[in-house]
């Protein structure tokens, strides 16, 4: 079993860094940690929490103020990867690994085979979040850190709609609020609060979205000029394939903006009978069986008639 106190023995700074567009489930494992191990380990000199950007609705969080969005040259005694698939998604942070003492990789994503000088890797975890918490002592866990864990296992779980929920996470759910946080107003300001411009693109891409096979597959695509129009980013797409995938009939859901010229983002999510992950890894993604995504280029149709192939043919092989 992981001893976190045998891995960062004798360490002095420590770094701690997550997946390039960090969600709910990156921001609060990073965070979680980062928190512990300032508030219960005085002896480290430095603990650096590095992420891409900060979603503001995260920023209700107390502690977010001092992740650093910039990667100045540093080397670190310990490195925590967390919540990331593959050494390329932690982006700028990636260069930390190749001077940093000993690499620790904690992750929940079934496209994951390791990476690091020491793996904490469990597919079957609802989340990173609930990782890390498994790591830490409970009686030492602040409100702060507790609050930053459960935003992250909460958004990991669609708020424990999703099969990864099992009793170990909600066990761990009930840990976490008896430490005294609100946690219907942490949910709402950071899950299910909308803007307007969130709601009239959300709106926009439902409006104009599709069924495929027989509507099994639902399809929503966006261009930046649209993205533009309405002045939203890559931040205020949250839950529009989600809400896409709860469209009755459908097993899966395909989400997709332009991010360049011929260059979409693509979020895809399941029902079960589909396991998207297997879908997003052969375009060079990854994720997990009922959630994935991958960045795929060409047209919007290119893009939609490469990835229903392979979705149509698992479906049939589930119909067999």
């Amino acid at each position: 079993m992981f001893d976190l106190d045998q891995e960062i023995k004798g360490a002095k700074r420590i770094g701690i860094a997550g997946h390039i567009r960090p969600d709910g489930d990156c921001v609060g494992s990073c965070l979680g940690l980062g928190l512990y191990l300032r508030e219960n380990y005085p002896e480290l000199e430095a603990v650096d929490i590095h992420l891409e950007s900060v979603p503001e609705k995260f920023r209700v969080l107390e502690g977010t103020e001092t992740i650093c969005t910039s990667y100045p040259e540093k080397t670190y005694d310990v490195f925590f990867s967390l919540d990331c698939g593959d050494i390329g998604r932690l982006g700028n942070a990636a260069e930390y690994l190749k001077t940093a003492g000993k690499v620790i990789c904690v992750d929940h994503h079934i496209s994951n085979h390791g990476f690091g000088d020491v793996q904490f890797i469990e597919p079957a975890a609802s989340s990173t979040s609930e990782l890390i918490y498994l790591l830490l002592d409970d009686a030492e866990l602040s409100v702060s850190a507790a609050k930053a864990l459960y935003m992250g296992i909460a958004h990991d779980t669609g708020v424990f709609q999703y099969s990864c929920t099992g009793r170990r996470t909600m066990e761990i759910a009930g840990k976490l609020m008896e430490k005294g946080f609100d946690f219907n107003e942490l949910l709402d300001q950071t899950f299910f609060q909308k803007t307007y411009l969130q709601n009239q693109i959300l709106g926009r891409a439902l409006l104009e979205s599709m069924l495929l096979m027989d509507g099994k597959c639902i399809i929503s695509a966006l261009r930046k000029k649209d993205l533009d129009f309405y002045g939203v980013t890559s931040e205020d797409l949250d839950g529009i394939v989600s809400q896409l995938r709860n469209t009755t009939g459908v097993e899966v859901a395909i989400f997709l903006y332009e991010t360049a010229i011929q260059e979409f983002k693509v979020s895809l999510r399941s029902n079960g009978r589909v396991d998207v992950s297997r879908v997003a890894s052969y375009f060079g993604g990854g994720g997990h069986v009922r959630a994935a995504g991958c960045t795929m280029q060409g047209s919007v149709y290119d893009v939609l008639n490469n990835l229903t192939l392979h979705i149509e043919k698992q479906l049939k092989g589930a119909d067999l």
